[in-house]
């Protein structure tokens, strides 16, 4: 399990696992945290390749957002599977999160 990562401005992007479950969180915040401790706080999240995602994912994901919400910063969503909408929609993060289809969306919104 990989989370690559690649920053456009200060915008950081980083690419999710097939699986954002328990066992992988751990390196989730390893791969985003050095980026945070540098002071970027405008995070896009893409989450094409997510077609997992049990409750210690998304409150990583929620604990993510709410951490950079109180620093001024920001998380949005961009390209989420099928599987991933949907369990968006069940869960209501569809009404937290900013969705975008694309990543070049999600970062152009950072910009605007």
């Amino acid at each position: 399990m990989q989370v690559s990562t690649e920053t456009f401005g200060n915008v950081l992007v980083a690419h999710t696992p097939e699986e954002l479950t328990e066992e992988t969180t751990r390196l989730f915040h390893e791969a985003i945290e050095t980026h945070l401790q540098a002071g970027l706080k405008s995070v896009v999240l893409q989450m094409d390749r997510s077609e997992t995602l049990d409750s210690a994912g998304l409150t990583a994901l929620v604990d993510l957002h709410e951490r950079l919400r109180e620093q001024g910063g920001n998380v949005k969503i961009c390209a989420l599977t099928e599987t991933g909408r949907k369990i968006f929609h069940v869960t209501r993060l569809d009404e937290e999160f900013d969705l975008y289809e694309s990543m070049i969306d999600a970062v152009g919104s950072f910009q605007s």
